[in-house]
């Protein structure tokens, strides 16, 4: 921990001085800054809004995801282009986490309040209104563009609002956004998706939108440039930062600041991240899919089994931030959750393949990767931040900018790769279910072709308008007039059976092991999250670090007393 490089000259004026410019109704709406570090209950205000924000944000960019059996019925979609649906998404969303990181001097608390509105209005209107697939994916991209955005500007703003030694329980709040909302996903459609529609689960994250913006339109604010380019300690350096932020030019501050980014600390330790998370993005947007073709769960069932993730993942997140900011040290909970993590997750791999494995089985699995998932993440991002601070505190946004570009282009990546690794799941998604009625729908005809095998042969040769008379008679004869109008009569089911039932029958059989090499995949990922640890910001002894911190708040009591001796 160390104090802000940047220099200042304490006696000279700066734009964010606090009292500087008449603030109206009206352009409180879009001049959100503060020119003083709010006291703790406003400061806590804020961070609860952006939470809160970001909670829906995710509710509403998730919830196709739950119900995406019943989107790709409607739209008539391949089980391949709703993939893509979400392929284009994120990395429409990734290219929009790079604009938020170059667009900072427009307001982070704008970004997100007014990105809010917009999102809103797409799920609530604009999506269950498409006409068509392609209009379906240009509005789901048009969502995704605005996540983007406010995927940097929410933690971007967590950040200012809170000291590094409060860090990782504020970060464990903020990813609990991405968590809650999936959680909020699954609870409200396991409830309501048995006789609700799609477009109704959608107006309803549209409705939670359009709720949290009333609140954050206008109680949400940020810090001046002045404030938040520079780093905070503790709560108790806050005397100290405002002295500072009189003589920061902020336009000087995040000079070269992409520069500073580009490093294998940043760089690297987004994407270890990334690939870490692997199992997380298959949870979101696909365990829907995987639990209904391996295990014939309904889109209720398996969301209901996904809660047991997401509660457990949430509580871990907010429980381990506290502790990690108590003992003062990140990296050891990265590395206990990692490990534990990869040895849930494996476990998890071993029984893919076993179709006998019961709900609570799943159940108890997923709690163990939520809990180890929640261990090393809410750490991480508060890692993360401190590592780009060390580099340049003014440059936070362009950091978790780098941060959000990343994840999101793998998001994409994987997205894209499950389809070609799990071939089993498109002709299931497209046909499993079409097989599945016809088989019973026709179950009476098939025993009777059954019964009499060589007849149905010949005839299976032969449209009714050629068949041979003698054949036509010898089959009324065998097979009698009643039973021939049943077979007749299944004629369409049966040729549904002929067309798509072996490749079903194929996919059935080879899915589950092909959704074993995927999750070990996963494994791979977070195995390759654990060397980038090591370069990140931060101590490992908690020893040490209140060592640091002593010598910081030594450092904040000298440099408080040499401006007041100025001053004096």
């Amino acid at each position: 921990m160390s104090a802000t490089p940047t220099q200042f000259d304490a006696s000279r004026p700066g734009p964010d001085v606090p009292g500087v410019g008449v603030r109206t109704a009206l352009t409180r709406l879009y001049r959100r800054d503060l020119g003083a570090y709010p006291a703790t209950g406003r400061r806590m205000a804020y961070l609860a809004i952006v939470v809160l924000t970001t909670v829906v944000l995710y509710y509403m960019l998730y919830i196709q995801y739950a119900v995406a059996t019943s989107i790709i019925t409607h739209f008539d979609m391949t089980y391949r282009y709703f993939v893509w649906v979400s392929v284009v998404g994120n990395a429409v969303g990734a290219f929009s986490s790079l604009l938020a990181g170059l667009a900072d001097r427009w307001g982070r608390a704008n970004m997100v309040v007014y990105g809010l509105l917009v999102a809103s209005l797409l799920v609530f209107f604009g999506l269950p209104n498409a006409g068509s697939k392609s209009a379906y994916l240009v509005l789901f991209a048009l969502v995704s563009f605005i996540e983007g955005i406010v995927l940097v500007a929410t933690p971007a703003l967590i950040r200012d609002f809170s000291p590094q030694l409060g860090r990782a329980t504020a970060m464990g709040y903020w990813t609990m956004g991405p968590v809650v909302g999936s959680l909020v996903v699954t609870t409200v459609t396991s409830h309501t998706v048995a006789h609700e529609s799609w477009q109704t689960e959608l107006r309803y994250s549209g409705i939670a939108g359009f709720l949290v913006f009333a609140v954050a339109i206008f109680a949400l604010r940020e810090l001046s440039p002045a404030l938040r380019d520079q780093i905070m300690v503790t709560l108790r350096d806050r005397a100290l930062v405002e002295a500072r932020a009189k003589g920061i030019d902020p336009e000087a501050a995040r000079r070269g600041e992409w520069r500073q980014m580009l490093r294998l600390d940043v760089l690297g330790s987004a994407l270890a991240i990334s690939l870490y998370l692997l199992l997380y993005f298959a949870a979101v947007g696909n365990f829907v899919v995987y639990f209904a073709t391996t295990f014939g769960y309904t889109e209720q069932r398996a969301n209901a089994l996904a809660n047991w993730y997401w509660g457990a993942n949430a509580i871990a997140l907010v429980a381990v931030g506290l502790l990690s900011d108590r003992l003062k040290v990140r990296k050891p909970f990265m590395i206990v959750g990692a490990v534990g993590s990869i040895v849930v997750t494996a476990l998890f791999a071993l029984r893919a393949t076993h179709p006998t494995t019961d709900y609570y089985t799943f159940a108890w699995l997923f709690i163990g990767i939520g809990v180890f998932s929640g261990v090393a993440y809410a750490p991480w991002m508060a890692s993360f931040t401190e590592t780009v601070e060390k580099h340049n505190p003014a440059a936070t946004a362009a950091g978790l900018a780098v941060w959000g570009w990343t994840i999101r282009i793998v998001v994409a990546v994987s997205a894209a790769f499950i389809p070609v690794l799990v071939t089993a799941v498109t002709p299931l998604v497209e046909h499993g279910a079409e097989v599945t009625t016809a088989q019973s729908q026709a179950a009476p005809a098939l025993a009777i072709v059954k019964a009499h095998p060589a007849i149905f042969a010949e005839l299976a040769k032969y449209t009714p308008a050629t068949t041979p008379p003698d054949v036509a008679a010898r089959a009324v004869q065998e097979v009698g007039p009643a039973d021939l109008a049943v077979v007749q009569k299944a004629q369409p089911q049966i040729k549904v059976l002929q067309e798509y039932g072996p490749k079903v029958q194929k996919a059935a059989a080879d899915g589950p092991g092909q959704w074993r090499d995927w999750w070990w995949i996963c494994v791979g990922g977070q195995v390759l999250f654990l060397p980038f640890v090591f370069v990140m910001a931060g101590r490992w002894s908690p020893k040490r670090a209140r060592e640091d911190a002593e010598l910081h708040q030594a450092a904040v009591d000298r440099e408080m007393e040499a401006l007041a001796a100025e001053r004096g």
